[in-house]
């Protein structure tokens, strides 16, 4: 398994999700959304896994304004280009992932 953790720092579920990984001894690589964002290669499989609107942060200021935006394409422009808009935790397993925490498909994983 390839696991990497995509989150905020002071994410309350990226830090459970990566307490997960660490008490199943499941080596992962975390990555800071704010530090680092994420490329869009990473960003493109994300969303052919689990779809565009549940990356999106319901909880975000800006949330509603992604609605306005005309194509999928543009959206996923403008998750790259503010990465807090995000939902997290991302976790990616090879073209798998989930966005939030969801233990029970990590598992399925092993």
């Amino acid at each position: 398994m390839n696991i990497q953790i995509f989150g905020k720092s002071k994410c309350f579920d990226t830090k459970k999700a990566e307490r997960w990984f660490k008490e199943r001894r499941i080596k992962f690589q975390a990555v800071d959304l704010k530090k680092f964002g994420m490329s869009r290669g990473e960003l493109a499989s994300v969303k052919n896994a689990v779809g565009l609107d549940a990356m999106v942060d319901p909880s975000h200021p800006d949330a509603a304004l992604l609605s306005y935006l005309a194509s999928d394409q543009a959206k996923l422009d403008h998750l790259f280009e503010d990465p807090s808009l995000l939902r997290t935790p991302i976790v990616r397993n090879g073209r798998q992932a989930t966005v939030g925490y969801h233990p029970e498909v990590w598992e399925s994983w092993q």
